[in-house]
């Protein structure tokens, strides 16, 4: 314990690494890079600035450097912005490997400071970044921070840092460290908090494109993402319960399909669920380079890039009752109608493209290419909103006609629905108000998960060595079989499943980038696996500190109408009070690090969502810190559930203040229907 609590770096003996770190915006003028020829380049942006917009963001972005640097750097931005619709600063591009190092590489004043950095530099690994070039983790436009001058600029903040500052973050720029105390927050991160009236799609291109704000969508502007692991968990558990839903009780998924699209970011994780899950996944992508670096990750087992091969591939596995992924490199709209035309039964259909995100690349056309739509998008964004619209209307056709002979469609929380609707297709109930297919959080996630307190919890063990992962494994996988033992018959069916989820999660080869972990688990589950955690640490069991975080896409940290807190039935699902409640209530609780963004997974402006993260250090302050924040961070949205008046919330929480006398929630009265019928 005490070698956490006085964790530094000996500056005597720096590496040429730590002397960069220190070093931030560099003394000398570095010469021009080049971009790569290969890897996986973001789409070129809408050119949407006027012509003196673009000199302010030029302007904007010469205010990191030197005046001597700024006739040389001026043109430069400018070009960049010319060809790629941004000014990301390529030039300032660290020159080592992006990756996340052992916490004892980082040169830090303060171990929580470098537990920050190193998960930062995670969400940049290019094996973890969907975009790495232009800092963009995944979602197409999830992006770390604007520019390269930014990410230098932080992590000699948090070098520099002590445990009585704060380092505040205003959508990747860091706006300076700030006096605090040690019970603070470490940073303090914004992205893209807009007032309302400037929160639209062109909104974000114009002001991104100024960079005055950014899109952080949920873990990337937060620096939690752990790669395609953090989808993985919710998706199985998600695919797990669809079958559920479709099959008899005693009958196998295996052999029976689940077809969806998206290799890209979160999405990469589809495959990989659908094999644990136990059934045959089909994930179509247009992307080349997305679906062959899934292959090569091992998070989908065949690449087929004939509709004919992939039809009898999918015929055999079906007779056989396989459980395989296959990733077709086409369009999936393709897909749906020749499955149609075949008669190929889909059990299971969903989406998981970007399409909070559907004029900048998040949604690509069927009819045409990959690099047409990427040129037309730039070229003609009329014309290629068209496309897009007709594109959705054929989709939702075709899967209209599969879910007439039975097939189970869901959205998945990508905006799909929404985005059809807009476009004019036949996606809407007979009251012309609702979607005709649920949201996987309306049907699953919500009454299964959340509304009990179950949502992603997730932690990183930042000595980066596999044995530590390995203890963390063996330790929540206790905690889990303990707690089992004495709950309710009501979490009997989730206590279970994560059980078996983290008693497989090693041999399923889930980790990319830092080695880290995700399990769903209530506030009771959380507490003691974190409070196990920071014992081992003390004890010497684990190496080094561990970072224990959380998707925004849980209980209580995001409010959005058409994902999160979709089964919100009582008319507040288009507030954002429980995520503002969140955050700040995080913050004082003493989080390490807080984060509240606008956008997120279904799209600018549709939602906000506020994340968290907390170093564990062995320590007694650490203990104390984790069991009331962590206790906070679930209960405020399971009280707000329940205020809604969904019963699996109700609940969780009246057991919850059994447990806890401290706690006092405010109760709803129901109300009979009849009572109501005759009023209006």
């Amino acid at each position: 314990m005490e070698k956490w609590n006085t964790y530094t770096i000996k500056f005597a003996t720096m590496t040429e690494f730590q002397q960069q770190i220190l070093q931030g915006i560099p003394e000398q003028l570095p010469a021009k890079k080049a971009y790569p020829k290969n890897g996986n380049p973001a789409p070129k942006r809408k050119d949407i600035l006027s012509r003196e917009e673009k000199k302010l963001a030029v302007q904007n972005a010469l205010r990191y450097f030197p005046e001597a640097w700024h006739k040389e750097l001026a043109s430069e931005f400018a070009e960049e912005l010319k060809t790629y619709g941004r000014i990301y600063m390529h030039r300032f591009k660290p020159d080592y490997e992006m990756f996340a190092r052992p916490i004892s590489e980082y040169p830090a004043k303060s171990h929580q400071a470098a537990a920050i950095m190193l998960m930062i530099q995670n969400n940049l690994d290019p094996a973890v970044a969907q975009h790495p070039e232009e800092l963009i983790t995944y979602g197409g436009n999830g992006a770390v921070f604007q520019n390269w001058a930014q990410y230098l600029l932080t992590m000699k903040y948090l070098a520099e840092m002590t445990e009585e500052q704060t380092l505040n973050m205003y959508s990747g720029h860091p706006m300076g460290l700030f006096p605090s105390s040690k019970e603070a927050p470490r940073v303090v991160v914004t992205n893209g908090m807009m007032i309302p009236n400037y929160s639209k799609p062109d909104d974000w291109e114009r002001f991104n494109a100024l960079g005055v704000t950014q899109y952080g969508q949920m873990t990337a502007g937060s620096y939690m993402y752990i790669g395609p692991q953090g989808i993985v968990h919710g998706t199985a558990i998600t695919v797990m319960n669809a079958f559920r839903k479709v099959l008899d009780k005693n009958e196998s998924p295996e052999g029976k399909i689940f077809l969806t699209a998206g290799l890209g970011g979160m999405s990469g994780a589809q495959p990989k669920a659908g094999n644990i899950a136990g059934g045959i996944t089909i994930c179509a992508e247009v992307n080349p380079e997305a679906a062959k670096k899934r292959h090569d990750q091992g998070w989908v087992d065949e690449l087929l890039v004939d509709l004919d091969l992939l039809v009898v591939r999918t015929k055999d596995a079906v007779k056989n009752k396989e459980v395989v992924s296959l990733a077709y490199i086409g369009n999936v709209v393709d897909v749906w109608e020749r499955f149609y035309e075949e008669d190929i039964f889909i059990q299971l259909g969903s989406d998981q493209t970007s399409l909070h995100n559907p004029w900048a690349g998040g949604y690509y056309p069927v009819g045409l290419s990959f690099e047409e739509s990427n040129a037309l998008m730039v070229d003609n964004p009329e014309a290629f909103k068209e496309k897009v619209q007709e594109s959705l209307r054929r989709q939702i056709n075709a899967i209209n006609k599969h879910t007439a002979k039975g097939t189970y469609f869901f959205d998945y929380g990508n905006a799909f629905l929404l985005e059809v609707s807009r476009a004019g297709g036949d996606v809407m109930a007979e009251n012309n108000i609702d979607f005709r297919y649920p949201s996987y959080v309306q049907d699953i996630l919500g009454p299964m998960c959340f509304d009990y307190g179950f949502g992603p919890f997730r932690w990183v063990c930042t000595s980066g060595d596999p044995k530590d992962l390995q203890k963390t494994d063996a330790i929540a996988l206790e905690v889990m079989k303990k707690i089992k033992s004495e709950a309710p018959e009501e979490i009997q069916q989730q206590m279970q499943d994560n059980i078996k989820w983290i008693s497989e999660a090693e041999q399923n080869k889930l980790v990319v980038g830092s080695q880290a972990r995700i399990l769903y688990a209530d506030a009771e589950g959380r507490s003691k696996i974190a409070d196990a955690f920071n014992n081992a640490i003390a004890k010497g069991e684990i190496s080094a500190p561990v970072v224990l975080g959380r998707d925004h896409h849980d209980v209580s940290g995001t409010d959005s109408p058409f994902r999160e807190t979709s089964n919100i039935y009582d008319g507040s699902k288009f507030t954002a009070d429980m995520a503002i409640q969140n955050v700040i209530g995080d913050s004082f609780r003493s989080a390490t690090w807080v984060s509240i963004h606008n956008g997120g997974g279904v799209g600018w402006g549709e939602v906000i969502n506020g994340g968290f993260g907390m170093v564990l250090d062995g320590s007694e302050e650490a203990s104390i810190r984790l069991k009331r924040m962590l206790f906070f961070d679930v209960n405020n949205g399971i009280s707000r559930r329940s205020w809604a008046r969904n019963k699996e919330a109700r609940f969780a929480i009246e057991r919850e203040m059994e447990r806890s006398p401290n706690l006092k929630v405010t109760l709803p009265y129901l109300v009979e229907s009849d009572i109501l019928d005759d009023l209006f």
